[in-house]
This record gives C-alpha cells, sequence and structure tokens, in this order.
C-alpha cells in the first residue's frame, strides 16, 4: 500500500496551521521563478491548504492532497511538487523515506522540500521520541541540521540538491534544469529592452551584446526580437551592431562575462560539475566566446576555487575589494554592493549560500578572512534608521557546513552600525548621504570611544554626553532638559 492509499498513523493533523499568507517555501520557489503561471503546482501533504488557495489566487494552477484534510484528490504528476514541512512530522523512518520518493516519484520539473530545523529546538518541547520529540500534543517533530535536509533530500532522490534557502532544497528532476538555476542565480541577466519596430529590436540586441561583451546568438534572442529582425540577414544584423555597440562598453562587458562564467563554474565544481552539453545554452556560448575551450575555462575556475583556501590571498582580497567594511576578522557588505567584490569573493559567497542557503531577508554579507564562514545579516530599517539595529544572524561554516541562527529580537540592548556607506559602494545613491553624517558625527565627538557605541545603550550614552540628538540622517544639538 502506498503511502498515499493510507491514513497517516498519528496525530499529524495537528501540526498543519491555518496560513495568512503563503508559506516561506512556497515564497521563495516564487522569487526563484519555479513557481510560475503556467507551470502545474502540487502540495503534498498541504495540510489545511492555505498555500494553494493562495498559489490558485495567483493564477498559478495549484492542487493540494494531505491524507486527513485532502485525501479525495487524485494523485498526479505535477511540474512542481511542494512538500512543506511535513518531512518533520513523520515519526517512522520508513514511511518518512517513502513520503519523500512519492513526493519525488510525482515531480515533473522540481521539488521543493523543506523542514524545520535545529535552531527552532528551543520553541519544540517534548519528550525524546525515536530521532525526534514526542510534543504534549502528540505529534512528531525531526529537527534538522541544513546539511543533513540536504544529504537526505539527495539520498533519496538521487540527484544533486540545491539548498535555495535554510531549510529549503530544490531537486531537479533534469541536469539542465539545476544548472539553469544556478546561472539565474549567479550570472545577473538583465532583461532585454521592449522592441516595437526593426530600429528598437537593434538597440536590443546592441544593449545586450554590450553588457555580455559579445553579439547574442539567434537561440538567445526573444521571438518577438527575432521576429522584428526576420526581414534582415544575419550578417546585415552583425554589421548593423558592431556600427552602432560601444567598444569600451564591449570590453567592459567581455571582462564581466568572463568573470562571471569562472564564477559560474567554480560554484558549479564546489557542487558537483557537469558535462558542457548541461550548461545552459548562454553559457556554453560565452565559454566559445572567451575561452580557448571548456577544459581551459574549467581549469581556471578550478584554480580559483583552489584559491578560497589560501588565507593570504582571501585577505589581499578583501583589502583590495572597492566594496565593503574591512575589519580584524571580516569583511561586510551590502547586499546591493555584492557583485562589485573581487570574483573570489564573489564565489566565497556564493559557495556558501549554495550549501546552505541564503536567508530570505538579509542586508549585509560577512566574510570571515580567519577560517571560511559566510553570515548574512538582517538589518531591516537599513535604509530608514540612522543607525539600524540587527535582527538576525545566519551563518554557515564552509569546512563543516554547519550553520548557527541567532536572533536579537527580544534583546535590550542590541548591536548596531556605524559609517553606513562604508558597506556601500561609492556610486550608491544613498553612500553620500549616510557619509555625511558621519563626518558630523565624528566632529562632534561621538566616535572618541569606539568600544562604547556597538550597542543601542552606549550609542544613546555617547550621544547624551556629546548634547546630540538625530533626526533622521541629520545630527543636531540635543534640547536642553
Amino acid at each position: 500500500m502506498s503511502v498515499a492509499q493510507k491514513a497517516w498513523s498519528s496525530d499529524r493533523r495537528l501540526t498543519a496551521i491555518s496560513r495568512a499568507s503563503v508559506s516561506v517555501p512556497a515564497r521563495q520557489a516564487m522569487i526563484d521563478k519555479q513557481v510560475v503561471a503556467g507551470r502545474t503546482v502540487l502540495d503534498y501533504g498541504c495540510g489545511r491548504g492555505g498555500d494553494v488557495r493562495a498559489l490558485q489566487q495567483l493564477n498559478v494552477q495549484a492542487v493540494g492532497w494531505d491524507p486527513f484534510y485532502q485525501p479525495c484528490t487524485t494523485l498526479e504528476s505535477a511540474d512542481v511538487v511542494l512538500l512543506t514541512y511535513v518531512l518533520n512530522v513523520i515519526e517512522d523512518p520508513h514511511e518518512r523515506r517513502k513520503a519523500l520518493k512519492e513526493a519525488w516519484d510525482l515531480t515533473g520539473k522540481v521539488l521543493v522540500a523543506s523542514a524545520r530545523l535545529t535552531w527552532e529546538k528551543s520553541k519544540v518541547r517534548g519528550e525524546a521520541f525515536g530521532d525526534g520529540l514526542l510534543t504534549s500534543r502528540h505529534t512528531f517533530q525531526h529537527l534538522y541540521a541544513t546539511g543533513e535536509l540536504r544529504s537526505y533530500v539527495e539520498a533519496v532522490t538521487g540527484v544533486r540538491t540545491v539548498s535555495a534557502a535554510p531549510g529549503i532544497v530544490y531537486a531537479f528532476k533534469d541536469e539542465t534544469e539545476r544548472l539553469r538555476f544556478f546561472a539565474q542565480r549567479i550570472i545577473p541577466d538583465a532583461e532585454w529592452l521592449a522592441s516595437g519596430d526593426t530600429t528598437s529590436a537593434i538597440a536590443a540586441v546592441v544593449d545586450h551584446a554590450e553588457r555580455r561583451g559579445r553579439l547574442p546568438r539567434m537561440e538567445e534572442v526573444p521571438q518577438p526580437v527575432a521576429e522584428l529582425l526576420g526581414h534582415l540577414r544575419p550578417n546585415e544584423v552583425r554589421r548593423l551592431v558592431r556600427d552602432s555597440a560601444d567598444h569600451v562598453k564591449m570590453q567592459e562587458g567581455s571582462k564581466r562575462t568572463t568573470l562571471n562564467t569562472l564564477l559560474f563554474l567554480g560554484v558549479e565544481l564546489f557542487n558537483g560539475r557537469s558535462p558542457f552539453s548541461s550548461l545552459p545554452l548562454s553559457i556554453q556560448f560565452d565559454v566559445r566566446a572567451f575561452f580557448a575551450s571548456y577544459k581551459e575555462a574549467c581549469q581556471r575556475s578550478d584554480r580559483l576555487l583552489l584559491k578560497l583556501r589560501d588565507d593570504g590571498y582571501i585577505r589581499g582580497a578583501m583589502n583590495a575589494s572597492a566594496v565593503g567594511k574591512m575589519t580584524p576578522s571580516a569583511l561586510y557588505v551590502h547586499r546591493r554592493a555584492l557583485d562589485r567584490m573581487p570574483t573570489v569573493l564573489r564565489l566565497y559567497e556564493h559557495c556558501a549560500s549554495i550549501a546552505a542557503g541564503r536567508p530570505q531577508a538579509w542586508t549585509l554579507a560577512k566574510l570571515r578572512h580567519q577560517g571560511r564562514a559566510v553570515s548574512w545579516l538582517d538589518y531591516p530599517d537599513f535604509d530608514s534608521d540612522p543607525h539600524p539595529r540587527i535582527l538576525t544572524s545566519y551563518q554557515v561554516e564552509l569546512r563543516t557546513l554547519e550553520t548557527s541562527h541567532t536572533s536579537y529580537a527580544d534583546s535590550k540592548n542590541r548591536p548596531l552600525l556605524h559609517r553606513k556607506h562604508e558597506f556601500l559602494s561609492r556610486d550608491d545613491p544613498d553612500a553620500d548621504r549616510y557619509r555625511r553624517l558621519t563626518a558630523a558625527e565624528v566632529r562632534a565627538g561621538l566616535y572618541e570611544h569606539p568600544h562604547l557605541i556597538g550597542t543601542e545603550g552606549g550609542w544613546e550614552a555617547e550621544l547624551i554626553r556629546c548634547g546630540r540628538a538625530l533626526r533622521g540622517h541629520r545630527l543636531v544639538r540635543r534640547p536642553a532638559d
């Protein structure tokens, strides 16, 4: 008897919650363009069906099956199968494996498997039972380490997986789809310019060529653009683009694409490299345009990956980085400036994200140069607060792939940031405003005792000592009591 033909045995139904919005895993799949209109979705173990209803309202063809709430749904293959917080609640390891296997068998394109993680242990109270806890409500919870969840899904599905976010793993049926997802995350690929006539279509091709550093192949050209250029011979299009393109921009695009390709191949080696024919077409074309061969490109990316082990090289790259704030232990970079880091540091951060997943909410990436660890720090009020307070920190240790999560939500004296402009690129539109505030604070003597100002309480005490107050990003004299 299959898992779908029988009711699950314990009170797992009690773990199903009513959702006012889309769950975190479903939202992540939407952000990553895995759940989109035109794809069918099966929520396997859908509970009360909140995700199904929300996705249907977004014009996604979604159905749900659940042994208690939706047992009558006919189980059929779907492009995307959501297995949302199901693996946590099955106390029988054999049945747990069967549930994952059946979800995988129903998957047409991608399985989105999610589970609660070990850092939530303080929220789950109960007695030890099997490989988890039996709660007072007679429900079961097995909390996963990030690496454990990924390894488990890989063992059952037999494919390499990707950590999309903490506690969320994608397993792709087609290796090409997995690599396309990598490329989408790693290589910024701006949308083509809108085209309404031949002139604007040529302008769109020119723009693509300048950004990529090479002429696009016909397979890459969107159908509307290709139709507008259909009356021109390929040689005529190439000549028009060459005559119109800015050669300096082409050279910059060529360098950028070469480094992005090395970054992609480096991350792919970290996760297990695939044959050339499996790569997305655009990356195949990049390799052919900018390298002597796929072998040469792989050798160069291998050398780049090896440099991650060299402390001196990493510190040198951090010191040479045009963006970020360097401290005695790490480089801190705002997410808006991350792509401006040297390629080896981008590789460093990407490897951590592929291994353990970036959280959905984060503001700064912290790259340690003493050891290898990446943290994603969330300062939700970074743009509006002159000295934003930290909310959460999520860290992955690259040598062991162990993760840790810290919440400061209940802290009475949270760490805060100073000199916000240092985390951004110099041409960031907000950098000058933040820089002026820092200069005013230095003149007022607020940084004379740096060991005191790292937390809310210490910073407020220094503001009082110096007779100053903040109004937005302006420093003003504190009114007399």
